[in-house]
């Protein structure tokens, strides 16, 4: 059994030799590797991989042209995590080299490194990006990881080791061995902390103050550090995200950044001590999604079929068939305390609310949404052009000279306007969509932060729906498939048909 991942690797500020050597020392560490017995490569030296990399980034850039900047993926750090007492190092070790060898094709060079200094044993793999003539670079395509997946479950079986049936999304460095019930890490804590204490602050000095009346330790030099009650170190705020650094902090008290806060899914507790009265109330039915081996599938119209070619091998097939899925149907239905035909309307009638209800909600949503976007756009051009504006009306006022009258000279809010029409047009805009929602003397324009704060709550209410949309869709389905089960079996004519069986077999004597 093996869990995986892949990494991209950027500059992140530092230089391209920096930046290659320390992504290849680590995975080639001594002390991790057993003194470097547990080290391979693919057309490369590890001693000097990361040197041959860098000429390969050189020849690439020297052949296409092409320089991506700060956006350019060097290489891709490629881990495969092993079930504790399952596998050996060489074995760990050729399963690595073959997953590379397998997801590039044979066109990067990579070093593969087996780590056991841990209770479990892993394998790292740094892939170069570009490829080993120089001219493309490797395509990391959407879902990569799901197909890294799958090579890698094919690698374990092929290898005698199990695979993981039902694999959950990473939350830790070496997967989910603990499943839910693995705790959050400090990253996470400090993360969510943070969230907290930019809640009320006005500026940065009072987000400090409130990490500290926390009980976290804050530290302030060339980067802000923090340490979380409980944690053995310090952590800068630039290696939390591009959403936590000092920066972007500051654009968030301003309103001028949007970050939904972090919630920490809390491990599973023993359901059965608590009391569901203390549950909050819902305002759709809770959708109720079924197992992957409890979906449900229509059965076959035998006599439909029958009536386009009479097959006594057929019926029999199809009847065997639909008793066993009718059998699914009914543990199905059971499974939901439904009894009877008025009952399975009812739930379907529920399903469909709940369904209907979070679709409408959605695009409520989406709509509300896309009003901030529009409100706040044109807010922040009435703040920043509204000078000019004013400037512009100020001019109008103006009453020509004689002189200038004589002259047929232009009027300077004709000349003013000429050279600022652009940004007057936006401001004339803005006050127009201003006077169309109703903001004026009565309606105060409402603030950015605001704005941005109502925006970040809805997303993470959409998000949280778009999960039980989905879910309660599928639920809406599997009842409506039971029923159209349960109608079909109990309306089908099964004996007049074995009847008709009968005589023809009687007669065929």
């Amino acid at each position: 059994m093996a869990t995986t991942a892949i990494i991209p690797i950027h500059l992140s500020g530092r230089t391209l030799a920096k930046a290659l050597k320390k992504s290849v020392a680590y995975i080639e560490n001594p002390d991790k590797t057993d003194s470097g017995e547990w080290v391979s490569a693919y057309e490369c030296d590890p001693l000097i991989a990361d040197k041959e990399f860098h000429f390969s980034k050189n020849q690439y850039a020297a052949i296409t042209g092409r320089d991506q900047g700060v956006n350019d993926v060097l290489a891709y750090h490629l881990r495969i995590s092993f079930k504790p007492g399952e596998t050996d190092a060489a074995t760990a070790n050729k399963i690595g080299h073959d997953l590379a060898m397998k997801l590039t094709k044979g066109q990067h060079a990579f070093v593969c490194c087996t780590h056991t200094d841990r209770h479990h044993i892993h394998s790292h793999i740094v892939i170069n990006s570009t490829n080993l003539d120089c001219t493309r670079k490797f395509r990391n395509i959407k879902r990569s990881a799901f197909a890294v997946r799958k090579i890698a479950d094919l690698l374990c079986l092929e290898n005698g080791l199990s695979v993981i049936k039902n694999p959950k999304p990473s939350r830790g460095s070496y997967g989910t061995w603990l499943g839910d019930e693995k705790q959050p890490t400090n990253r996470e804590k400090l993360e969510q902390m943070i969230d907290t204490a930019l809640e009320n602050c006005k500026d940065y000095n009072s987000f400090l103050a409130n990490l500290k009346s926390s009980g976290c330790e804050v530290k302030q030099g060339k980067n802000t550090s923090v340490k979380i009650p409980g944690a053995n170190r310090f952590a800068r705020l630039k290696s939390l995200g591009e959403d936590y650094t000092e920066e972007a902090i500051l654009e968030r008290i301003l309103g001028k950044r949007i970050v939904a806060p972090k919630k920490i899914t809390p491990p599973l507790q023993n359901t059965t001590t608590q009391n569901s009265s203390s549950q909050p109330p819902q305002e759709y039915p809770p959708p109720t999604q079924s197992a992957p081996n409890r979906r449900l599938i229509l059965l076959i119209d035998i006599q439909a079929k029958l009536q386009q070619a009479h097959s006594p091998g057929f019926e029999h097939f199809a009847r065997i068939y639909n008793l066993k899925e009718m059998a699914r149907t009914l543990i199905y239905l059971n499974e939901k305390g439904i009894g009877t035909r008025e009952e399975l309307d009812d739930k379907i009638s529920e399903a469909k609310s709940g369904y209907n209800g979070r679709q409408d909600r959605i695009k409520e949503i989406e709509a509300r949404q896309k009003e901030i976007l529009e409100l706040q756009r044109h807010i922040g051009t009435y703040s920043k052009k509204k000078d000019v504006f004013n400037q512009w009306q100020k001019l109008k006022k103006y009453q020509p000279t004689k002189w200038e009258q004589f002259r047929n000279a232009t009027h300077p809010a004709e000349d003013y306007y000429e050279a600022r029409r652009s940004d007057i047009a936006l401001v004339q805009a803005a006050k127009n969509f201003f006077n169309a929602n109703g903001y004026g003397k009565n309606k105060k324009l409402p603030a950015i932060t605001e704005l941005k704060k109502e925006y970040a709550i809805l997303e993470a209410e959409k998000k949280k729906l778009y999960n039980d949309y989905r879910n309660a869709r599928e639920d809406m389905i599997d009842l409506q498939k039971a029923r159209q089960n349960v109608q079909m079996f109990l309306d089908e004519p099964r004996q007049p048909r074995q009847l008709e069986r009968k005589k023809s077999y009687d007669h065929s004597l």
